[in-house]
């Protein structure tokens, strides 16, 4: 009667790279989420506050926030800026799905 656990699903993992609660901080947090939304939890975003952080930053190569990286493809995969289209970012880090693409239908 034991059922066996479920499937683990691929959960991709990225970091972002933010300077504090700065206004591009804070935008950048808003895409985070919709990020997450969009891919109904399959991807992790974790996120590195440079400020109290500057190791990190340093050790990845960090030169601008925010930054969304993808650190697990050599050499890592890096998006500065604006991350607010989720299809765009997805399909930038070759993760695109058809929920994204729904997700980008709703934007006002």
């Amino acid at each position: 009667m034991n059922e066996p656990p479920p499937a683990r699903r691929d959960v991709r993992r990225l970091k972002l790279y933010v300077a504090g609660q700065s206004a591009g901080g804070q935008r950048a947090f808003i895409g985070r989420k919709r990020l997450i939304e969009v891919m109904h939890g399959e991807v992790e975003i974790e996120v590195v506050d440079i400020l109290a952080n500057p190791e990190e930053a340093e050790r990845a190569g960090i030169l601008a926030t925010p930054t969304l990286a993808d650190e697990s493809c050599n050499p890592p995969r890096r998006l500065i800026g604006d991350i607010s289209d989720p299809a765009q970012v997805l399909e930038y880090f070759a993760i695109l799905t058809e929920a994204a693409r729904e997700g980008n239908d709703d934007r006002k």
